[in-house]
């Protein structure tokens, strides 16, 4: 029996508040982080993920106290990720309400850490993010809201991230974020195929039918910001337009 698809909107937090722009650039302010948690988790979210996208830029830790109001807001899972560096960082999220937590940059740096996470927590708990763009030899990872390359291949980083037992990955396209032109199909194929663990498609929603489209390439979650945001969709619009066309989703009151 197969899973239903999660529809898992994204809080970019930028010193307290929900921010959007067009590959990580020219921020729009797009609401208070905890009113729109409690937004989405009674439209029937299945999931939030909370990113603090300053904090791994700015050498900041996540601020524990919206994600705690954060946490007490919704009834669903909530990834937690932005500057998380040690296990004792991870601890510290998870005893303030995230279930799970998403790491990025200190993975990159050090890999062993994400051993050493799946050893004390399990892997259940923690989300690899791989913010890949295209570059002229492949799918590149990058850091610190795609500014810097680190000329390590996505693909074999998301291969090498699932034989170190993390239990998601998160793949964001750099180049498609915030741009409303659909998700990267390549790239999520490209991923699908040297992944072993739920695939959670990022980076570029604008169309119901590109949602469709990224669970095709073999996306298992799909992740939106700026149309959830900004009120292009609803996610019971979302989950509509999936159910009449055969995907499983999980329904919610208002579908």
């Amino acid at each position: 029996m197969s899973l239903a698809t999660r529809i898992i909107p994204c809080l970019d937090v930028n010193d307290g508040r929900v921010v959007k722009g067009i590959n990580f650039l020219n921020l729009k302010d797009a609401g208070d982080p905890v009113e729109l948690a409690n937004i989405y988790n009674l439209e029937g979210a299945d999931e939030l993920t909370f990113l603090d996208i300053s904090a791994s830029s700015s050498g900041r830790e996540t601020t524990l106290d919206t994600v705690r109001k954060t946490a007490e807001a919704v009834f669903i899972p909530l990834t937690v990720g932005g500057g998380v560096r040690s296990v004792a960082d991870v601890d510290r999220l998870l005893r303030t309400g995230a279930d799970k937590v998403s790491i990025n940059t200190a993975a990159i740096q050090r890999p062993q850490l994400i051993t050493e996470i799946v050893e004390q927590f399990g892997s259940q708990v923690l989300v690899l993010s791989v913010d890949a763009k295209r570059g002229s030899n492949g799918f590149e990872v990058t850091t610190h809201g795609g500014r810097e390359l680190t000329g390590i291949k996505a693909l074999d980083w998301i291969s090498q991230g699932c034989d170190l037992g993390v239990g998601e990955i998160l793949l964001n396209s750099m180049d498609a974020d915030g741009t409303k032109s659909g998700y990267d199909i390549e790239m999520i194929k490209a991923a699908r195929a040297v992944c072993s663990v739920p695939l959670i498609a990022s980076g570029g929603a604008g169309e119901l039918s590109d949602f469709a489209n990224a669970l095709d390439a073999g996306a298992d979650a799909l992740l939106a910001a700026s149309v959830f945001h900004f009120g292009t969709f609803r996610i019971a619009d979302v989950k509509r337009y999936l159910a009449e066309r055969g995907y499983k989703v999980r329904e919610s009151s208002s579908i």
